[in-house]
């Protein structure tokens, strides 16, 4: 079965899952709806220059929210968050893109990799700051790839790469199949790393360390 981003945004309950968080608050992940640009606004706004600098949005404000919320079904973009269960916060965002940039193909094809709209989805995360390290990430991901089958996609790369100094993240994206493909220049200089999961096999994490 196929979903489109139109089905998603008139059954947002064909995508929302309830996770058993350890030592903490249930969570519910589910797509984003429009009646959400408050509290994404608090969720944006809240988070410290540090998960700022590996996550960069257009903004921070309920302006920049409201602009997420009013590109639900509208473009190429779906974007899950998660939800703790008690207070209706939202802690944290999942983000997927159906097109590739230019940038995309051409550094992936360096790497020897042809990359198409056809078979790929880019994806990112964001999770508040005292989120962070307690494995609610991990707990998401088998939704994150059932998105992706459900979308027609048989593989992932990380949108915009993740960044070579962002060790947690990379350890994230590891323990859930992801291979490293290469790095690139980020226009500031800096280093990043492109990595793609291929959704056929299952990952084999039994050598990493939770």
């Amino acid at each position: 079965m196929v979903f489109t981003l139109t089905q998603i945004g008139e059954d947002p309950s064909r995508l929302t899952r309830r996770l058993n968080a350890h030592g903490g608050p249930d969570v519910v992940i589910r797509p984003l709806v429009h009646a959400d640009s408050g509290e994404l606004a608090a969720f944006l706004s809240a988070l410290s220059a540090g998960t700022r600098h590996f996550s960069t949005f257009d903004g921070y404000d309920l302006v920049a929210a409201g602009d997420l919320c009013d590109a639900i079904g509208r473009y190429d973009k779906l974007r899950l968050v998660l939800e703790e269960g008690p207070s209706g916060r939202i802690v944290g965002l999942l983000e997927f893109s159906l097109a590739l940039t230019a940038s995309d193909v051409a550094r992936y094809q360096d790497a020897g990799i042809r990359i198409t709209e056809t078979t790929d989805c880019r994806f990112g995360a964001t999770l508040a700051d005292d989120y962070q390290g307690r494995g609610i990430g991990t707990l998401a991901f088998p939704l994150v790839r059932e998105v992706a089958r459900l979308l027609g996609r048989s593989r992932i790369i990380l949108w915009g790469g993740v960044r070579a100094d962002n060790s947690r993240a990379i350890h994230y994206y590891e323990k859930n199949g992801f291979h490293t493909v290469g790095p690139f220049a980020e226009a500031d200089g800096s280093l990043s790393l492109d990595m793609m999961l291929d959704l056929s096999p299952e990952p084999d994490t039994r050598s990493l360390p939770v």
